[in-house]
């Protein structure tokens, strides 16, 4: 992406022409150029916060299961109990796995774990995994 701005401003730039006059040197340059340069600015901040939101964390794995429907039960069943902890499913063949939150902490995770073993008496796992936070989280 950056290569094809860099072509692009060249291009542009072989465009723009210097004028002299008595005065001094007058250079008109293509209006276009300032609004690539502050959308590469606003692109490089995007990136920058995007990863600053994912860290290493604790997930917490409620159900490995190659039942499609059991799984959806789960999360069902969760979101009812638990509407604000964000679930994940993911599919990794032959099994659908389904994990909750985003905790920063192990322990924290192990508590939320002792909440849930009410809903799932079996195969409650915490997991380490790549966790999303908040931006107000960040910092």
């Amino acid at each position: 992406m950056n290569k094809i701005i860099f072509i692009v401003l060249v291009l542009i730039a072989q465009r723009t022409y210097a004028q002299a006059d008595t005065a001094g040197v007058v250079v008109t340059k293509d209006p276009r150029i300032d609004s690539l340069v502050h959308r590469q600015i606003e692109i490089n901040e995007e990136t920058t916060r995007d990863s600053r939101r994912f860290v290493p964390g604790f997930r917490i794995q409620v159900i490995n299961s190659p039942d499609r429907n059991k799984v959806f039960a789960a999360k069902a069943k969760i979101y009812q109990e638990y509407p604000d902890q964000k679930q994940y499913l993911l599919y990794q063949a032959p099994n659908y796995k389904l994990r909750i939150g985003n905790f920063k902490t192990q322990a924290e995770a192990e508590d939320f774990q002792k909440q849930l073993s009410g809903l799932f008496p079996d195969g409650l796992y915490v997991i380490h995994d790549t966790i999303e936070l908040k931006l107000s989280e960040v910092n």
